[in-house]
């Protein structure tokens, strides 16, 4: 078992189809063209709709700038991520200028998904695969071990040991624990 990490800014952007913003994308997994889970960070420059992905579950939350409106809500940086079902599309709206913002997308029916706040120390349950996003950096612990991340980086890891796991930073964190649908019958 061992840590991978990537930063945003280590990251090259690719710009939107629709040419409202850009994308660093952090990681697709298990396979760039055949994702299960991927995970980004996208600078958004203008209004617009979000790209549709049927079958997708999305989440975003606001790193930097004023703020996003998507549906009823206002996201401000600091909230929680908002979950919404990825063939939608919503329309995005900035409410004052532009945002960095976190993006998770997992592709429904393949495994199980859990999105913590890394405000606490992760709670034991089982994972195949697991991540932590933070996005002011700081220090992931697990086990013995200490990994030092920069800001806007994500830390996984595949078949994680069943060790404590506790992150120390500043601002917005959080956890991404996946497991296969058949967890429960796996010895």
């Amino acid at each position: 078992m061992s840590w991978s990490q990537i930063a945003a800014a280590d990251v090259q952007p690719q710009r939107w189809k629709n040419a409202g913003g850009w994308t660093r994308e952090l990681l697709a997994w298990p396979h760039a063209s055949d994702w299960l889970l991927r995970i980004s960070v996208a600078d958004i420059e203008q209004d617009g709709p979000f790209s549709a992905f049927d079958g997708v579950q999305r989440w975003i939350a606001v790193l930097q700038g004023p703020g996003i409106r998507l549906y009823e809500y206002e996201l401000f940086p600091g909230d929680e991520p908002l979950s919404f079902d990825g063939a939608l599309a919503p329309d995005c709206s900035l409410i004052d200028g532009p945002t960095r913002d976190f993006n998770l997308m997992h592709r429904r029916g393949h495994g199980r998904l859990e999105l913590l706040t890394a405000a606490q120390p992760l709670p034991a349950g089982p994972a195949d695969w697991l991540a932590l996003f933070s996005a002011e950096g700081g220090t992931l612990r697990h086990g013995c071990r200490a990994m030092r991340l920069a800001p806007q980086s994500l830390a996984w890891c595949e078949q994680p040991a069943e060790q404590p796991l506790q992150f120390e930073g500043q601002g917005a964190a959080w956890w991404l624990r996946w497991c296969r649908t058949d967890v429960e019958a796996r010895p």
